[in-house]
């Protein structure tokens, strides 16, 4: 899964005079021991004068353990909504927040499962240097998972970027953190056990390599997912770290 982008951190581009919309396509291979697929990624953002739109689609390619799949084996989505009516005001960093999740996948031998439709709404706050380079944006939201027991219907959402890190033009680290509540059953190998909150980060870090050779649009880099009770892996309660390397072209 992959959130890179968010709605309020894009206001970065406005805030450096850039456009107020941005794509990227990112292709990445996932090296976790439970992975070893390609995940394909497309992100689009456009402001507004009521706010912003993004979305990311992700499309998870073959792998390890799909042997006898030699095609598209999932994907996932995500659909988020920014509201603000008072861009002019003193609470301009202030959002009302709505979002939609879903997915389908297919586990061998060749068994699909949905990826339950989950619906956020809440309110984000935007924080970012005078020069809008680093951005933070927090983000406390409802959570409603279709058919899942949460304890508490809620996440917590952290969504950051920076430009330029160690002076270095065109060097970007960005990424999101997400805990939320929901309840899981694992099967180990003696008896099934319960969690009730999840946890997933991925730190990205690129490098925009394209400056080189008159093609700003080509950047180099990566990430490392990191997530514990996440219900896209089987095993469950377990601390995962999966590194990813890739490309990503921005449009």
């Amino acid at each position: 899964m992959k959130k890179t982008l968010s709605i309020l951190v894009l206001m970065i581009f406005m805030g450096l005079g850039f456009a107020s919309k941005a794509q990227n396509l990112q292709v990445m291979y996932d090296f976790g021991g439970e992975r070893q697929y390609i995940t394909t990624t497309f992100e689009m953002y456009k402001a507004d004068k009521w706010g912003g739109t993004f979305f990311f689609v992700d499309f998870y390619h073959d792998g390890k353990n799909a042997p006898d799949n030699h095609g598209m084996m999932g994907t996932y989505m995500e659909i988020e909504r920014s509201l603000n009516f008072w861009q002019n005001s003193k609470l301009k960093n202030l959002s009302a927040h709505v979002e939609y999740a879903g997915g389908l996948g297919v586990i061998p031998p060749g068994i699909g499962y949905n990826i339950n439709n989950t619906w956020m709404f809440g309110a984000e706050y935007f924080f970012h240097s005078k020069d809008y380079r680093n951005t933070l944006t927090v983000a406390v939201l409802y959570k409603e998972i279709f058919k899942k027991e949460q304890m508490i219907p809620m996440q917590i959402s952290l969504v950051w970027g920076m430009q330029d890190i160690f002076n270095v033009k065109g060097l970007k680290f960005n990424g999101y953190a997400d805990f939320w509540w929901e309840r899981n059953i694992w099967v180990d190998e003696i008896l099934p056990y319960e969690t009730n909150f999840s946890f997933i980060t991925e730190p990205q870090l690129w490098y925009n390599v394209g400056q080189f050779f008159n093609c700003p649009n080509l950047n180099v880099g990566g990430e490392v997912e990191l997530s514990y009770n996440f219900s896209g892996l089987s095993q469950g309660k377990r601390f995962y770290v999966n590194p990813c390397l890739g490309v990503k072209w921005d449009f």
